[in-house]
């Protein structure tokens, strides 16, 4: 049916459509490396901007934040990826990018600092890209990566203090919100209670019937602990169940404070689970083999793909790094609204793999 009968179905619905989408856009616009690099200094700006302004409102009375960071965090990612790679790119068809870099640099500190403040999770998303960005263009612009005591001990030196000064904030400032020891408590609160729940109840297509929250009415699988964002669904007027009020507290249970696998496995099934992660594989291992396509046509003397090639390496590396924290510490880096920039993000990844196949022969 083309109507969608649960979240489940309603979710590779619009995985299908996307994916459909972004092919049909990387194939008929021709991204040339000029483009790209504006597209994602334009798109890094932007979001540095709502991310700093978004902080700001954490300080000010009477006025509500809206949390940016968690659906356009990992878009970040892959913004100032992108902007760097197109950057390095330029350096290899010796076209002088120091203004880039030295930009490009500027904006990572600013949407570290405000996406920090707003949420630790986000931090830990932003590093760990910056990480796996680092090792795919040392691989791609032949740079040695050189790890050392030092550079370990100064790396997690500076975790430690960033975390540290948050806490000293938190304290100053009489604002709780910027505490990372809050935070902690409440994952020691919900998290081992929701692991215990998550086992004893799921199965190999959802859960137990009757082991969510609204107990009789609950359906055993799909119930909308994973899911695309209320407003979306709304607007089509689906009626799948939907957490509000007390429910979204409820919700952090497995929604927050649990990592995505016990939220999946639960609502989905161990199947679910294993599909999803299936998938994971399938767009990494692809991602991996067109950069190589991209990298040894560079390496040639072609410029055809440059374009390309920075806007793979900044969407591998995001989808990567959302994977991770979603699947591994924090859901909510993959539910609701999240879940559209995943889900956009696995479709740029995979894109690349059908016009490749195309062209690259």
């Amino acid at each position: 049916m083309l109507i969608a009968q649960n979240h489940l179905q309603f979710i590779l619905e619009i995985a299908v459509m996307m994916q459909m989408g972004v092919i049909l856009l990387l194939n008929i616009i021709p991204f040339t490396l000029s483009m790209v690099l504006f597209l994602s200094l334009i798109l890094t700006m932007f979001l540095a901007g709502i991310f700093s302004i978004d902080t700001a409102l954490l300080f000010l009375p009477y006025v509500s934040h809206q949390e940016f960071t968690h659906p356009f965090g990992p878009l970040a990612v892959f913004a100032w990826v992108t902007l760097s790679a197109s950057a390095s790119l330029l350096n290899e068809v010796e076209i002088k990018s120091t203004s880039i870099t030295a930009l490009s640099l500027v904006l990572f500190a600013v949407i570290a600092i405000a996406g920090g403040l707003m949420h630790r999770s986000f931090l830990v998303l932003w590093f760990l890209g910056w990480f796996i960005s680092y090792f795919i263009m040392s691989k791609s612009f032949r740079r040695s990566v050189k790890i050392t005591r030092k550079r370990i001990f100064t790396a997690i030196g500076a975790i430690i203090g960033g975390f540290a000064i948050l806490e000293i904030l938190a304290k100053v400032l009489n604002a709780s919100v910027l505490s990372p020891l809050l935070r902690l408590s409440r994952i020691e609160e919900y998290a081992l209670p929701s692991i215990k729940m998550v086992i004893k109840n799921t199965n190999l297509l959802g859960h137990i019937q009757g082991s969510c929250y609204w107990a009789a009415d609950c359906l055993g699988g799909t119930d909308g602990y994973i899911s695309l964002p209320m407003n979306l669904i709304h607007t089509f007027t689906l009626p799948f169940p939907l957490f509000f009020g007390i429910l979204v507290v409820k919700k952090d249970v497995i929604d927050y404070m649990l990592p995505g696998i016990f939220g999946v496995a639960f609502d989905f099934g161990y199947g679910g689970l294993l599909a999803l992660l299936g998938w994971c594989v399938i767009v990494m291992c692809s991602g991996f083999y067109v950069l190589r396509k991209y990298r040894s046509k560079r390496r040639v003397g072609s410029r055809t793909y440059l374009g390309k090639e920075a806007l793979l390496i900044g969407a591998l590396t995001a989808f990567i790094a959302q994977t991770i924290i979603g699947l591994f510490l924090f859901n909510r880096t993959i539910n609701g609204a999240a879940m559209l920039t995943y889900m956009f993000l696995s479709a740029m990844v995979m894109a690349h793999l059908i016009t490749a196949r195309r062209s690259l022969r």
